[in-house]
């Protein structure tokens, strides 16, 4: 069996690590890698979309960023217990005719112990903002370790 560490139970740190990896997971907006940290038959709720398994992961998030132009995400660790992370997130984007939003939310993970996610359960809320309210502004990819999070930004 494949493993994704770290692996539960979390500590602290751990569960600090897995968010920071699948901000950066999401940040590369390739839903091939991204889905690699899944279960085979992961469960997951988006909005009104509940895709199940890491083929119809993979085809929610290819339209996902299809529409969802210059995606940009920041996540950070709420809570956490053995095999479950509760994360907190935001994430800035436009459409196709250049509107800009900021959609916030919360993700409940939950683990199995070789450290794939098999449950994935988000509330996502979509602010429409103006170009000059946008707060992240790193090149396409990995935020920056130096660029503010959250909590730092008010958010």
């Amino acid at each position: 069996m494949e493993t994704k560490p770290p692996l539960p139970p979390f500590t602290a740190e751990s569960a600090a690590q897995k968010v920071r990896m699948a901000e950066d997971a999401w940040n590369s907006r390739d839903p091939d890698r991204v889905v690699q940290v899944y279960t085979e038959d992961s469960r997951w709720r988006n909005r009104a979309e509940f895709p199940v398994g890491r083929q119809q992961i993979k085809e929610f998030l290819q339209r996902k960023w299809g529409r969802e132009l210059d995606y940009r995400l920041i996540k950070e660790l709420w809570a956490f217990t053995d095999h479950r992370i509760a994360v907190r997130f935001a994430y800035e984007w436009h459409d196709d005719t250049g509107h800009w939003f900021r959609s916030y939310g919360n993700e409940n993970w939950e683990f199995n112990e070789y450290g794939l996610m098999q449950r994935r359960f988000a509330s996502i809320n979509d602010l429409p903002i103006k170009d000059g309210e946008r707060l992240f502004h790193w090149p396409l990819g990995r935020r920056p370790d130096d660029h503010a999070g959250l909590t730092e930004l008010g958010l």
